[in-house]
């Protein structure tokens, strides 16, 4: 099934700007549920600008306002993301986003280690020195370099990540770690638990306001 190009970011402004269930939006961006409510929580690790998905074409309005009626409607893309076949030769990247590869670097470093400096120069567009200097930790900016992922920073696909990942793998003679189902038959209560322990928060705090109201200020030494 077709996917916005930028999920998380797709999930981000869906969060923001329409009233469609978690559920729906992890369907529609192909979520996980528990992270569509990260999103919604700001617990993500990484604050998201929100991507419009009606402005990108990849769904219509209509589609968002019969979502919003039915809680069970599944949303329908537009069309899916081009994908730009690439031509041998060094990635071209944007001076607006040059400055952020060493953070998408970083990132495949510590999250795929197993993907070679070559492959790591072809989906980034950089050179092995600055590959090897940020492993090395001897990059001259190293201390201001957060790790963050490339295909949110814009400077690949997940498809071609998704390829190196799965290539790296194979040389190294590993299988891919199977996907961890254990919590999708509990997602809908774990929801429904951090939905209630945030309904009882914002009740305690509604009631210590109240009571803060109802004391006064200071004693009548003249009551009695």
């Amino acid at each position: 099934m077709a996917q916005p190009l930028m999920p998380h970011a797709t999930a981000s402004w869906l969060v923001d700007n329409t009233s469609l269930t978690f559920e729906q939006i992890a369907d529609f961006c192909g979520l996980h549920v528990l992270e569509v409510q990260a999103i919604a929580d700001d617990t993500a690790a990484t604050k998201l600008t929100g991507r419009d998905p009606v402005r990108a074409h990849e769904v219509t309005q209509d589609e968002i306002d019969k979502g919003q009626v039915n809680p069970d409607y599944r949303l329908k893309m537009t069309k899916g993301p081009d994908q730009v076949r690439r031509t041998k030769g060094p990635r071209y990247t944007p001076v607006s986003k040059r400055q952020d590869k060493p953070d998408g670097i970083a990132w495949i470093i510590r999250n795929h280690p197993e993907i070679s400096d070559g492959a790591i120069s072809n989906l980034i567009g950089t050179t092995r020195t600055t590959i090897a200097a940020i492993r090395d930790r001897t990059h001259w900016n190293i201390g201001n370099i957060t790790p963050k992922d490339p295909v949110t920073l814009g400077l690949t696909t997940q498809r071609e990540l998704d390829a190196a990942v799965s290539k790296a793998a194979k040389s190294a003679g590993t299988e891919p770690q199977p996907t961890d189902t254990r919590l999708d038959g509990d997602r809908a209560a774990l929801i429904e638990q951090l939905r209630a322990e945030r309904e009882q928060a914002s009740r305690d705090a509604e009631l210590a306001g109240n009571e803060g109201e109802a004391r006064p200020l200071f004693d009548d030494p003249f009551r009695r």
